[in-house]
């Protein structure tokens, strides 16, 4: 009988797939691009990086195709998990801190092989799921996110304070427009289901009210919109061509580790969320999935990308739970890639607008983190697995500028990255500081607890 319900359910699953009509597959794909808000990283990273408006409207441009061409091919051959592909967080720091000091070649550069590893980890070697078993347990995935978290917090609120013009301006449209995507995540999250499409349009919706009430001082700009086309077909190293630096190299070869620390926490939510099961295959084929979109997006310039969890949410959400709105969503990544008038809209956006809503992201990317941690238990060996990681990623980000530029460049890179030195501290800790027998007894129970939720 129990057999006979498995197969059931693995038919059930294949109706799923093929009833799935075209139509609705391009509207849920289009659901789970709004939902990713995958413009923000690539115009945080051009702000570090002090590039014109048109140049941030190409980054963002390749940042959307790079995702899609990543998520087709996660999802359409190598995972075969319903994951869409979005730019990661994680290399930000480390990414300006390389481009402003030995170019945007040699940042371009620095892309290429550590994701080229990430690939043959998974595959042909099909290392990957041993390492992950081994080393990166939901302490470790659930520290590296709450570091994530953390780290940005200060590079979004020191924007604002920053931010050419007057500071009592900018902090009312910084705040106003957080205000905005709190109150739409709460609405969305509280109220009755006809309203839980705010929640989904929330970040749209905080940074158009937030252009709008900034086009009321005077700092909105659009003149580039004009003169952009409609459609243009995408250029390969349209940023710069790359150089290569060992120094850039080897930091960012540890970056694509801890982006995979971070987007291993989101394959299982959602094979939790789609009822599939995540084994070594699949983690392997991730692996695969993840370096190779990587590579490829760095032909066209776009960050490192990583597994969204927010998609995650809307399978649980709509209850569908094939791969076709995931490549539809793919599909529509790449059709919007193809589109400069729409990426120097997006570029146009003040960047206190921006910030105001990056610092609630860092909110809540942080607190994901925690909802990791909370299924390992609170012993004083765990506390400081995870507060000391948090604790060295301050002590990186609050490094004064002239000591961090005295360092070896390779130093300099690590330590301009919170996120990179708070993970390798939480990767370490876990190593060396041995569970007691009862902790560890007590941490196997609640995984497994967590695993079969």
């Amino acid at each position: 009988m129990e057999q006979l319900n498995e197969a059931n359910d693995v038919l059930s699953k294949d109706e799923e797939e093929e009833n799935t009509s075209t139509g609705k597959s391009l509207f849920l794909g289009l659901q789970h691009v709004l939902a990713m808000d995958l413009f923000i990283p690539p115009i945080i990273l051009a702000g570090l990086l002090s590039l014109s408006v048109g140049d941030t409207a190409l980054l963002i441009q390749m940042t959307f195709l790079a995702c899609g061409i990543a998520t087709l091919i996660q999802a359409g051959f190598a995972m075969k998990l319903p994951v869409m592909q979005g730019p990661s967080f994680v290399p930000l720091s480390a990414l300006a801190a390389i481009g402003t000091t030995s170019g945007i070649g040699a940042m371009i550069g620095s892309l290429m092989p550590g994701a080229l590893l990430i690939a043959l980890l998974g595959k042909p070697l099909k290392l990957f799921s041993k390492v992950v078993m081994k080393f990166i347990p939901p302490i470790v995935a659930g520290t590296v996110i709450v570091v994530v978290g953390i780290s940005l917090m200060p590079s979004a609120i020191n924007s604002i304070y920053s931010a050419e013009g007057s500071f009592n301006v900018n902090f009312f449209i910084a705040f106003l427009t957080a205000a905005i995507l709190i109150g739409s995540m709460y609405i969305g999250e509280k109220t009755a289901s006809r309203f839980k499409f705010i929640k989904l349009i929330s970040v749209i919706l905080s940074l158009g009210i937030g252009t709008m009430t900034a086009s009321f001082f005077g700092l909105v700009d659009f003149s580039s919109v004009a003169s952009s086309s409609w459609f243009a077909l995408p250029s390969v190293f349209a940023l710069g061509t790359p150089t290569f630096e060992l120094d850039a190299i080897l930091i960012m070869m540890l970056i694509y580790v801890i982006v995979v620390i971070e987007t291993t926490g989101t394959w299982f939510t959602v094979s939790e969320v789609s009822d599939q099961e995540l084994d070594d295959k699949r983690l392997n084929g991730g692996a695969f999935g993840e370096g190779l979109g990587c590579f490829v997006g760095s032909f066209f310039g776009g960050t490192p990308v990583t597994g969204y969890s927010s998609n995650a949410g809307i399978i649980a959400i709509t209850g569908v739970r094939n791969r076709k709105p995931i490549l539809a969503g793919g599909m529509i990544l790449v059709a919007l890639g193809m589109m400069p008038k729409f990426m120097n809209v997006i570029a146009s956006i003040p960047g206190v607008v921006i910030n105001g809503v990056f610092a609630i992201l860092c909110v809540v990317i942080m607190m994901n983190g925690f909802k990791v941690i909370k299924h390992s238990p609170f012993t004083e060996r765990n506390m400081i697995v995870i507060g000391v990681p948090v604790m060295m990623a301050m002590f990186a980000v609050l490094i004064p500028a002239e000591v961090s530029n005295s360092l070896p460049n390779i130093v300099m890179y690590i330590v301009s990255s919170g996120t990179a030195v708070g993970a390798i501290s939480a990767l370490v800790l876990n190593i060396v500081l041995p569970e007691k027998s009862d902790d560890q007894v007590m941490t196997t129970e609640r995984e497994m607890n967590y695993a079969t939720r």
